[in-house]
């Protein structure tokens, strides 16, 4: 089988030949692994079944650790996280700024070529395009996390608006990439904390169910699967999101969800990741991760996963962890 061959059988519930894998990481830890290995073009060694491009702009460096993004959001850098930063200021200081904010113009050729450079990679694997911060995430980077959830109880109509303008441009970007052979459109959107989702299920179903359907009936129609992020204990809404179609979920947290509930999703929801960046990578000894390894891909033998770390791995992970990790994932 070829890679893409396995992710589609594993997300058809076929049984692959071999688990797929997909393993990514922070810029700061594959400045680690560059180093550890000596070899520059790491990544090209880990053979990912995947390859994922995100049609976003690159950031604009503005001043010493401070980005400006595509809508204008100001992302410092300063701190610990390097790679996402938190938001410098709030750009909808009032629900009345969203009649005078204009929204960034979809840069066509930029969407294309990144679609064109996807286009260009290994045919084998399986293309994925995305849109980050796709929804709930880009409403509350341009309105504040705090001041868009009170929104929802005391302003639903300004929080109907904003999401409305960003599922619109977000349709623009899609029609685009579907013109193109990939396999699948992914979605970034952070709905869950450690113990649930952030704004609670019947707030989730009110704002956002109808509108990720909308976007997800748009992937459908142009014959491509769906796969959705979100980090967090997302299990109030699993079901309501394989209603509206999601193929594949990212990212399974074993800490939270268990492996009991992933066999529960079996023949419904694909899950993208399983080994723990919270209380595995990290912390345990490489013969502990070969072992955490193993023990995952014995609860699927017959498809449903694609192995990977539950996020882009962070700068705590020793490399010996990751070496060790990929011994299992590569036989």
């Amino acid at each position: 089988m070829t890679n893409r061959e396995r992710v589609i059988a594993a997300i058809e519930f076929q049984k692959p030949d071999y688990t797929p894998h997909y393993v990514d990481f922070t810029g700061q830890m594959y400045d680690k692994m560059v180093a550890y290995t000596g070899n520059p073009d790491y990544r090209s060694t880990i053979h990912n079944h995947i390859t994922h491009f995100d049609l976003g702009k690159a950031q604009e460096e503005i001043r010493s650790g401070y980005f400006r993004d595509e809508f204008g959001v100001v992302w410092n850098k300063t701190g610990v996280d390097k790679d996402i930063g938190v938001i410098d200021s709030i750009l909808l200081e009032d629900p009345e700024d969203l009649a005078n904010f204009v929204f960034p113009e979809v840069d066509e050729a930029h969407v294309r070529g990144v679609m064109e450079a996807l286009m260009a990679t290994d045919p084998n694997n399986f293309r994925v395009a995305g849109i980050g911060f796709s929804l709930f995430e880009r409403a509350w980077t341009l309105r504040g996390m705090e001041n868009l959830l009170c929104d929802m109880l005391v302003d639903p109509e300004f929080v109907d608006a904003l999401l409305d303008k960003i599922v619109e441009r977000n349709l623009k970007v899609l029609d685009i990439a579907l013109e193109y052979d990939i396999d699948c459109f992914y979605f970034g959107d952070d709905w869950g904390s450690q113990k649930g989702l952030i704004m609670g299920p019947a707030t989730w179903r009110t704002f956002f169910k109808p509108r990720l359907k909308k976007m997800y009936d748009r992937v459908h129609a142009a014959g491509k699967y769906v796969a959705q992020h979100s980090c967090g204990d997302v299990r109030e809404v699993m079901e309501d999101l394989y209603e509206i179609g999601l193929n594949v979920y990212q990212t399974f947290q074993p800490e939270i969800y268990g492996y009991d509930y992933a066999e529960k999703l079996y023949g419904k929801i694909t899950i993208w990741g399983g080994i723990s960046t919270q209380q595995a990578l990290p912390c345990k000894t490489p013969e502990e991760i070969r072992a955490i390894t193993r023990d995952m891909l014995s609860h699927f033998p017959d498809g449903g996963l694609i192995a990977a770390p539950t996020h882009s791995v962070p700068g705590d992970v020793p490399p010996e962890n990751i070496e060790a990790m990929l011994s299992v994932l590569m036989h």
